[in-house]
């Protein structure tokens, strides 16, 4: 799938891509959904990719409050810049480690319910029209959706698919 272009094509493609990852853990086996991945990587199981993507959802939906409210949020994290993404993500994994599979999942679809809903507030001219509101500077709002919805999500599916790969050798 291309990158959405218009506001239900970013609805639909948050939504299938989320759909995708979920059916994508129910199809492995509940015993070993809670396996380290037999891999290296910065994420070392299921739930470490969930709550991943759910801290990414807070982040995104307090850049939309203080954007939105006229100030300047910062971005990615207060203290990180972009360049430090690996840093930020790291303190990521190490805050996340005593929550649960079945919570990462409840968080996760929380927060999506969020962002979504944010996204249907607005119409398509706010969502992709490049520095429609100040705080997005040269981009679109979309854009910081599709970033943190679809295209996030088939990131997540990817880690997914090969720890499922990697159990069913």
């Amino acid at each position: 799938m291309s990158r959405p272009q218009t506001k239900t094509e970013l609805i639909e493609a948050a939504e299938k891509e989320f759909n995708m990852l979920f059916s994508l853990i129910e199809s492995i086996p509940e015993e070993k959904r809670m396996e380290s991945f037999p891999f290296e990587d910065r994420d070392k199981n299921i739930r470490d990719v969930l709550m991943h993507l759910y801290k990414w959802h807070l982040m995104m939906l307090k850049w939309y409050e203080v954007g939105m409210q006229g100030g300047i949020p910062a971005m990615p994290a207060e203290g990180y810049s972009w360049k430090e993404l690996p840093v930020l993500n790291q303190k990521i994994w190490k805050s996340v480690q005593s929550v649960s599979l079945l919570e990462s999942e409840e968080k996760l679809i929380d927060s999506h319910e969020r962002v979504m809903q944010l996204v249907q507030e607005h119409t398509n001219e706010e969502m992709f029209t490049k520095k429609y509101y100040k705080w997005t500077k040269t981009t679109s709002l979309g854009s910081y959706f599709i970033s943190n919805t679809s295209s996030h999500y088939i990131w997540g599916q990817k880690k997914i698919k090969k720890f499922k790969k990697s159990i069913n050798d």
